[in-house]
């Protein structure tokens, strides 16, 4: 449910911050990447509990960072002449490097949580399941990060750069998948929290997946109708 909250003020903020995003994206990255610092410094640094609190919800938990890739996955299903896809289009790369980011914190927590059972070959299936597709997914973000850089992108052809972002499909079924593997089995075992996080999440990537569906079928109608 924390996730669904978070969802909602995150699209209230990316409409209200689209303009400076737009036209400074460099503050945002480096408040990204501070962020991220801040994260990994909290203990050091002495924070309070409500700010611990608010890092490990928001960056360890990666739950910022899906957010925004949930803000980005929408933008798609909207008609091009809607007023939504023509507001926060301009700013879709910007928003998918700001959470590229962003998932650096979570990655490095658990990486190195996980590396010595990794080493030693003591997992679990679905952990280990999970974190095979979290490779797959860290070598996608890694690429669709990359190539959404304005810099990247105008040295790719133009057929080029839209076959690479066809990745971002696959990314993100993979990251309901991810989540699903961590999920589910606390979820089957009673976890009210994760079962929970399990509805939450499965509404919103089953929604993207069935709006994107209906907005190719038009698309393609549009086009031969044309």
């Amino acid at each position: 449910m924390i996730f669904a909250w978070i969802l909602i003020a995150t699209i209230g903020v990316v409409f209200v911050l689209r303009t400076p995003l737009k036209k400074c994206p460099g503050a945002f990255y480096a408040l990204a990447i501070v962020t991220v610092v801040l994260f990994f410094a909290g203990d050091a640094l002495g924070f309070p509990r409500a700010v611990s609190n608010a890092f490990f919800i928001l960056v360890h938990k990666c739950t910022l960072t899906l957010a925004l890739f949930v803000v980005v996955m929408f933008i798609g299903v909207f008609s091009k002449t809607s007023r939504i896809r023509r507001w926060l289009q301009p700013v879709r790369a910007e928003l998918s490097i700001v959470a590229c980011i962003l998932s650096v914190g979570h990655m490095a927590v658990y990486l190195v949580a996980y590396a010595s059972r990794i080493l030693s070959g003591i997992m679990g299936g679905s952990v280990a399941v999970a974190l095979a597709v979290a490779a797959v997914l860290t070598a996608l973000l890694l690429v669709l990060g990359i190539t959404s850089l304005r810099a990247v992108k105008r040295r790719m052809t133009k057929s080029g750069w839209k076959h690479v972002q066809m990745l971002a499909y696959p990314f993100f079924a993979l990251v309901y998948a991810h989540l699903m593997l961590m999920l589910l089995p606390p979820a089957l075992a009673g976890g009210q929290a994760a079962q929970c996080s399990v509805g939450v999440y499965t509404a919103v990537f089953v929604s993207y997946a069935v709006a994107r569906m209906v907005r190719a079928v038009i698309d393609r109608r549009n086009a031969l109708t044309d």
